[in-house]
């Protein structure tokens, strides 16, 4: 049966008949690459977002990562959604509720109501594109080996994710920004179009009601992960504790969690079952990827002052980066490729190579601050970053694969999102934010001696000039100040990596813990003692 099974041809009984087989699975590949093309806001258009809606950085930021945040929430209930209703009803939600959140966003003023309209966004961003893949899983890999289905999914998402920041820049410079969103828009349309002649509902199993989910549960999740994202995002806004904004906002988190604890250990199924948590070497997984993108977050933070303060770059210039990173991407997505399916070498060594390729970035950046760098010098630097990327994102994919059981797959799935696309990221934000709010009056304050008047008369610059320069130093030096704790703090977590994975430390015997070594003195001088006795 099995070998029937593997030599049956790949089939997609949801499509109606005239649609030649041969592209039935790249045309859901096509729409899936449609679905992660949408957003709820998009990065691309920052400042013509602020100016036009009247909003600060902080604010856009945080409707990113309400995006971000619905689509890791909604991971535990993809399953759920797929057994209970069809493939199509499913791919026609998400691209009506994309379509309909694209069309809010540019009227809508009411940051909360935004928020809430790019959660959904990303609900139904994440819900399109799994319809789209989990129906072409087995066109990929026939026998569902996922060290072949996550390199190509992440080439799916990461490549979309570049790609659509270029469309976005290039709306604006020719365009306006809101193109970008009648654009999404366009293709949902026709994503519905295609839908609604060419798929027909088909039911691969039987319908399972959505019973025993908790939905109070998932609703105090997506509060924590919102509240966590308010927290970081206008922490340096809002001057930390020295606002009551910001301490209100702390005894909120910690409500919200207590409530989360609670609920895990006293109803029946809660939304995150607590034996998720006991899978070995799962949580050190959870904590490497939340320090990774941390330390990946310097792109959206450290890069962008130094491109837009620094090097005055336009958009239009700065966005020519993504094909770097887009090529980064495709690398180290087939590099992973080759190494856990053809060579199916160590994964802790792979996730060793990524925290290199990071600490790469961080170095070489580190010593191209300056204000007289080529263009060209940067490429290096974001190839490093995108094949560090695409290597942290397959290989703690499959990590989790092979750690957790089927059941609490999609649980853990959800946990890793959470830090990896919200909490990592807003962690390495806020410190970034406030390493610059600190370094930067301080160099100030030390170096502004050297303007005196004795140094302006010798100067041939205007004064308003010689500002500038100074400023544009200052800059300079904080961002390397920051850059080299970022980079000391990558290469202690990246040591640690490393004298994890020693081959002495494999070899030698573990050091038994002092408890037992008092416990084996005693037992023998107990023996001693009692042999003495008998004679």
């Amino acid at each position: 049966m099995s070998g029937q099974h593997k030599n049956r041809p790949f089939m997609m009984p949801q499509y109606r008949e005239g649609i030649p087989r041969a592209i039935q699975p790249w045309i859901y590949l096509i729409i899936a690459t449609t679905f992660q093309f949408s957003g709820g806001v998009y990065m691309g258009s920052l400042s013509q977002m602020m100016g036009t809606m009247d909003m600060m950085m902080e604010d856009v930021l945080m409707c990113l990562f309400c995006n971000l945040a619905g689509m890791a929430i909604y991971f535990p209930m993809l399953l759920h959604m797929k057994f209970r209703f069809t493939n199509k009803t499913l791919l026609t939600a998400a691209a009506t509720g994309i379509l309909i959140c694209n069309l809010a966003v540019p009227h809508i003023t009411f940051k909360p109501l935004l928020w809430l309209v790019c959660f959904i966004s990303g609900i139904c961003k994440i819900q399109g594109t799994f319809e789209c893949m989990s129906n072409i899983q087995l066109w990929m890999t026939p026998k569902r080996d996922f060290t072949v289905f996550f390199p190509i999914l992440n080439i799916v998402i990461l490549g979309s994710m570049q790609l659509s920041d270029l469309l976005c820049v290039h709306f604006i410079h020719h365009y306006h920004w809101t193109y970008m969103h009648w654009f999404v828009c366009g293709i949902m349309l026709l994503d519905l179009l295609f839908i609604k002649i060419c798929i027909k509902d088909f039911r691969f199993m039987r319908k399972f009601p959505l019973f025993g989910i908790d939905w109070a549960g998932m609703a105090l999740w997506a509060a924590l992960l919102v509240q966590i994202a308010f927290f970081f995002t206008y922490g340096d806004y809002y001057d930390w504790f020295n606002s009551r904004v910001m301490r209100m906002s702390l005894i909120t988190i910690m409500a919200t969690l207590g409530m989360i604890i609670w609920r895990m250990k006293t109803i029946r199924h809660p939304y995150i079952e607590p034996k998720m948590w006991t899978y070995h070497r799962l949580v050190p997984v959870f904590i490497v990827i939340t320090i990774a993108e941390a330390f990946l977050i310097t792109e959206h933070v450290l890069e962008e002052i130094f491109l837009s303060e620094i090097l005055h770059y336009d958009e239009t210039v700065s966005v020519k980066l993504d094909w770097g990173t887009l090529a980064g991407v495709w690398i180290g997505c087939a590099f992973c490729y080759w190494w856990t399916h053809i060579k199916e070498y160590n994964y802790l060594r792979l996730i060793g190579i990524g925290l290199f390729s990071i600490l790469a970035y961080l170095v070489i950046m580190y010593f191209s601050i300056g204000s007289d760098i080529q263009f060209s010098q940067l490429i290096l630097p974001v190839i490093f970053r995108g094949f560090a990327y695409a290597i942290m994102s397959v290989t703690f994919l499959i990590c989790l694969h092979e750690l957790v059981s089927f059941p609490h797959f999609f649980q853990s799935l959800g946990i890793l999102q959470m830090l990896h696309m919200v909490v990592g990221g807003v962690l390495g934000s806020a410190a970034y934010k406030q390493g610059m709010s600190y370094y930067v009056p301080d160099n100030i304050s030390r170096y502004s001696g050297i303007i005196d008047r004795v140094e302006i008369s010798k100067s041939q610059l205007h004064l308003n000039e010689r500002l500038s320069i100074f400023t544009d130093q200052v800059m300079q030096i904080s961002l390397k100040q920051i850059y080299g704790w970022t980079i000391i703090a990558c290469l202690f977590i990246f040591l640690l990596l490393l004298m994890w994975d020693s081959p002495v430390r494999r070899k030698l015997k573990k050091m038994p813990a002092w408890k037992e070594v008092r416990r084996e003195i005693k037992n023998s001088f107990w023996r001693s003692s009692h042999r003495i006795e008998q004679t």
